[in-house]
């Protein structure tokens, strides 16, 4: 099986700039990790292939809807701003701060909760954005390739 950054892949995916790593086992997705551009990976078993072919059908229409079977992971409070994450319709963002509004929290908590997801795209943190329209952070970072991933995402949903 594939590696980098020190996890087993059961795919890479190649996207415009990047590449995703999908973890998984025949029943849930572990993770999806933004990687550097790579190679592709063929999938390894059935699930990596249905993630694959859904991360194609988004690359090829923003609009697409994702429906693959997530393993529970995260804190209570992760989880929340996950689930408000996923309300956000495609082609919009919603702030920090909003996001912290409707959950009675700190903007700072929720910018941790977004780096903490396993799931991105599929859960499209991506779409969460500072006050005044900046990018904020992305993944645990606040600069470099992976705010060029938000940027090349937000552009593909035209947000």
């Amino acid at each position: 099986m594939p590696r980098q950054n020190g996890h087993t892949y059961q795919a890479l995916v190649a996207a415009p700039g990047f590449c995703i790593g999908v973890r998984c086992d025949e029943h849930e997705i572990h993770a999806l990790e933004y990687l550097e551009p790579c190679a592709e990976v063929l999938p390894k078993n059935a699930l990596a292939t249905e993630a694959v072919r859904q991360l194609r059908a988004y690359f090829a229409d923003a609009g697409f809807s994702f429906a693959l079977p997530l393993r529970p992971s995260g804190t209570a409070f992760q989880r929340r701003v996950w689930e408000q994450i996923a309300t956000i319709p495609n082609h919009q963002t919603r702030t920090y701060g909003e996001l912290a509004k409707a959950l009675h929290n700190a903007p700072r908590a929720v910018g941790q909760a977004c780096g903490a997801n396993p799931f991105p795209l599929v859960v499209p943190c991506h779409r969460v954005i500072a006050t005044g329209g900046g990018l904020g952070g992305f993944a645990r970072r606040g600069g470099g390739f992976m705010l060029d991933v938000k940027r090349w995402l937000l552009a593909h949903e035209a947000c």
